[in-house]
């Protein structure tokens, strides 16, 4: 256990309220954290960061720790309202606390949750929380509730960048089992003309695990928008193609086509 984790652990008493214990949860990650990886943690972002500075492993280490105290006092309710309080603030340590409070609980989520994580899209401030928020805890419920990915092209359609990611991201844990093909396809051509760097991350990231875990329906798609969709999206979705494949991928049309006629002529 690591000197953050055993102050985290030993500060929160988890008495009170919701409300209290996630005041109870922010005092330990201040005083547990250090301002010399704080500093160095808005490297990682454009967007200016509230951090307490935590590495990652002993953050969720000490609030699975925290975790089990709260539930042995309280029920899962009191734990999602805890979460919901830490996830409102602006610290990046304070809303990826949130965040671990609930990860892996994926079978005590229903409608009522599923409704929750969508409100706390608004509250997103970095791809830090975001992809914390729909990796971890939205991903899964759409996995386990398929009807769920009906909402990923309303969010497709939002004027928030990181509703617009979500759609994204959200579909991850499915496409890893080889689920959503149509969605995924009918959601990319809606993302093919998308600036937002973050929301092309998002898409080459979804369409990378596809064609990981699923290549030979994902590969034709590829190449059937390899002329439209933009750059940064295209070679993120071929990172785990063979070589072979993803040249072919990458290559224009036109392109292919005259080196094919130029071997033709030698």
């Amino acid at each position: 256990m690591s000197v953050a984790s055993r102050k985290a652990e030993h500060s929160a008493n988890l008495s009170g309220t919701s409300a209290e214990t996630a005041g109870q949860i922010r005092r330990a990650l201040r005083d547990g954290g250090s301002a010399e990886h704080a500093a160095g943690v808005q490297w990682f972002f454009k967007e200016e960061i509230k951090s307490h500075g935590w590495y990652t492993g002993d953050l969720r280490r000490a609030v699975r720790r925290v975790r089990r105290e709260i539930l042995r006092q309280h029920d899962f309710e009191f734990l999602t309202r805890a979460a919901d309080e830490l996830f409102s603030g602006s610290n990046l340590e304070e809303k990826v606390a949130g965040v671990f409070l609930l990860e892996g609980l994926d079978e005590q989520f229903g409608d009522r949750e599923f409704r929750l994580f969508d409100a706390w899209l608004d509250r997103i401030s970095s791809w830090a929380d975001h992809d914390g928020l729909v990796h971890y805890l939205i991903a899964p419920m759409m996995a386990a509730k398929p009807a769920r990915a009906k909402a990923v092209f309303l969010w497709a359609k939002s004027q928030n960048r990181w509703r617009r990611r979500a759609a994204c991201v959200a579909l991850i844990r499915g496409a890893r089992q080889k689920m959503f093909f149509p969605e995924i396809v009918k959601l990319s051509n809606a993302l093919l003309s998308e600036e937002d760097d973050m929301v092309q991350k998002g898409l080459g990231w979804l369409l990378r695990e596809t064609a990981k875990f699923d290549a030979k329906r994902t590969v034709p798609y590829l190449m059937k928008i390899r002329e439209r969709a933009p750059r940064l999206v295209l070679r993120t979705a071929c990172e785990t193609l063979p070589a072979a494949v993803k040249q072919r991928v990458l290559t224009p049309s036109g392109t292919a086509s005259r080196i094919g006629k130029r071997k033709s002529k030698l």
